[in-house]
């Protein structure tokens, strides 16, 4: 395995159009391809000690420590001519393994990423708490990268972002952009929320909402004024109420939902599916709200479940449920029929609304 180099099997990445990269002993490498994991069986098979080899002889060697600590790490790291990828490193069955994704140098933009037109919106809020959720590897990051750097195109302002690790890198435009590295900038990520409104922010970016400190930090920040971004792991708008309620005791409910009503102006799930257009490997189906007096009123009373019929109704706001993207996914082209009925939490409705017959909400039916 002599003259191997972990950069040389990244650096085909981009030539073969794959998304992911991993690695483990024993097995050949492996890329994610337009969604699909391609093994390369005339690669070479590494053992336990190469492929530790391959791994550490790119980390650093705060990262190497933080591994053999922990077990696992987060890192991203940049090859020159080739580009940057994020990394997680991780023990299974006892011995070292690695999945990398590519990252993109150029940050990505709305068009590019195929987002609802309304997701532009976003950009103008001057205030608030904006969550964008969805399944690991569903562009999450990407479509932060493009709200993010659409703010510091059109707003005089300041941006800090806290992130673990970073991915893509902003140039100062109209704005002023930091980024904070966790490990490597500030110690922890509660250090870094800590002092984050001490440095005269305007926006902020939290990353992964993953516990009580870090939603309270939000909702505490946008309450003060701040538009502030962060990420969830939740398939849906109703979800993810849910899931910032199972950070509290059943007592504080009552009061989150009214903190949530107050002070979250958007949320935006989404998920990457097959596309089926020419030169499209992927396309985000999103489901988008925007918080308007309805939907302030029913996060309130509690009522979570009809959060979805008001986003329907909020169409000419710029909202949409996932059944409304998936319809307008397959009739424009850009997904198949069927892994649009596949995706859909209801069939039945979608197949009948793209043969052109709607449900009243009394269950008569609209030809």
């Amino acid at each position: 395995m002599d003259g191997l180099y972990l950069k040389d099997l990244l650096s085909v990445m981009e030539s073969m159009n794959a998304s992911d990269i991993h690695l483990q002993a024993g097995s050949p490498v492996a890329y994610r391809i337009n969604g699909e994991i391609v093994k390369q069986e005339e690669s070479p098979v590494l053992d336990e000690e190469n492929l530790r080899k391959l791994i550490f002889d790119v980390l650093s060697e705060r990262d190497r420590k933080n591994f053999e600590e922990k077990g696992t790490l987060d890192t991203a790291i940049s090859f020159s001519g080739i580009g940057r990828f994020r990394m997680s490193v991780f023990l299974q069955r006892g011995s070292i393994a690695l999945a990398a994704r590519r990252i993109s140098n150029k940050i990505p933009d709305f068009e590019s990423l195929n987002l609802p037109q309304a997701t532009k919106n976003i950009t103008s809020f001057p205030n608030g708490l904006v969550l964008v959720t969805g399944p690991t590897g569903c562009g999450k990051s990407s479509t932060l990268a493009a709200i993010i750097n659409g703010i510091n195109k059109i707003r005089r302002c300041h941006i800090l972002c806290i992130e673990d690790p970073i991915e893509y890198l902003y140039r100062n435009e109209l704005a002023i952009v930091n980024q904070r590295e966790i490990g490597i900038d500030v110690p922890s990520f509660r250090e870094a929320l800590r002092y984050a409104v001490r440095q005269d922010p305007d926006v902020i970016l939290v990353g992964e909402v993953r516990d009580k400190d870090t939603i309270e930090f939000a909702l505490q920040a946008a309450e003060t004024g701040h538009l502030v971004f962060g990420t969830l792991h939740s398939a849906n708008v109703s979800q993810t109420i849910g899931r910032i309620l199972n950070f509290y005791p059943h007592s504080e409910h009552p009061s989150v939902r009214r903190s949530m009503a107050t002070h979250i102006k958007a949320i935006m799930s989404q998920m990457l599916l097959p596309s089926c257009k020419e030169g499209l490997h992927l396309v985000p189906a999103v489901e988008l709200m925007f918080t308007n007096s309805t939907i302030s009123r029913l996060i309130v009373e509690e009522q979570d479940a009809k959060i979805v019929k008001a986003i329907r109704a909020g169409r000419t706001e710029g909202m949409q449920d996932f059944e409304q993207s998936l319809h307008y996914l397959i009739t424009e082209g850009f997904i198949t029929r069927e892994i649009g009925l596949e995706h859909a939490d209801n069939p039945q409705s979608l197949d009948m609304k793209l043969r052109g017959i709607s449900l009243t909400e009394e269950g008569g039916i609209i030809s």
